[in-house]
């Protein structure tokens, strides 16, 4: 994979064009991005349990398929969904109906909840993934998530940040007001451009990037 950096709207072109021109479904790309980010969590050594907090966009859809692929293995993992079920659409709700149906939905975290308080539960062997916001965030974030991510970086547990840590503008790499503070960071097609910029990789830890099996000339055009 090349890890030439992409801006926020070069890795949208990614998807849409393996969407419309060579006809991947999305719900194929988003299997393969969570089961590769999976693959690289159980890699990285997994002792406690894992805690998936999702949002309702695509991210928390890459999330939803992450518990799947680890419980599958064995491990306990569990979601924590910070949106109403019901607000979910296209292939998030799609995997996040998966879960429905094993019986691994996990909870649903209201916005008046105690953050602090839920995350202080955790233990140094925990991992929190951080699957809550996508590439697409821009501007000051919204309530509760400022609050949501302060909670997490309190936390005892490590941060796996899925694509990019959330509150982290994708081209920029500054924290839009707050942002995860992640050990490890895995990204998707490539590198995304704020990750070249001073100071982001206090934000981003280690970034690896997962192959998604988009057609190799769609990110290395000859």
């Amino acid at each position: 994979m090349p890890q030439t950096p992409m801006s926020r709207e070069e890795v949208r072109d990614v998807d849409r064009r393996a969407i419309s021109e060579y006809g991947m479904p999305g719900v194929v790309l988003m299997e393969n991005a969570g089961r590769g980010a999976a693959e690289l969590l159980i890699e990285l050594g997994i002792a406690g349990r894992v805690i998936i907090c999702a949002g309702k966009g695509n991210n928390g859809g890459d999330g939803y398929v992450i518990a799947r692929h680890l419980q599958n293995r064995g491990f306990e993992a569990e979601v924590w969904l910070f949106c109403d079920p019901t607000e979910l659409s296209g292939d998030a709700a799609i995997n996040y109906r998966i879960l429905q149906a094993a019986g691994w939905a996990g909870r649903v975290i209201n916005d008046d909840a105690d953050f602090a308080a839920l995350f202080a539960e955790l233990q140094p062997d925990d991992w929190i993934v951080d699957a809550l916001l996508g590439t697409g965030t821009r501007g000051a974030l919204r309530p509760p998530f400022p609050k949501i991510i302060a909670a997490i970086n309190q936390s005892a547990a490590k941060v796996f940040a899925i694509d990019l840590p959330s509150g982290m503008d994708c081209d920029t790499g500054k924290p839009l007001g707050t942002c995860v503070r992640a050990e490890q960071t895995a990204t998707f097609v490539a590198p995304k451009l704020g990750f070249d910029q001073p100071g982001a990789d206090a934000w981003t830890g280690t970034v690896h990037v997962i192959d998604i099996g988009v057609p190799r000339d769609l990110i290395q055009p000859t």
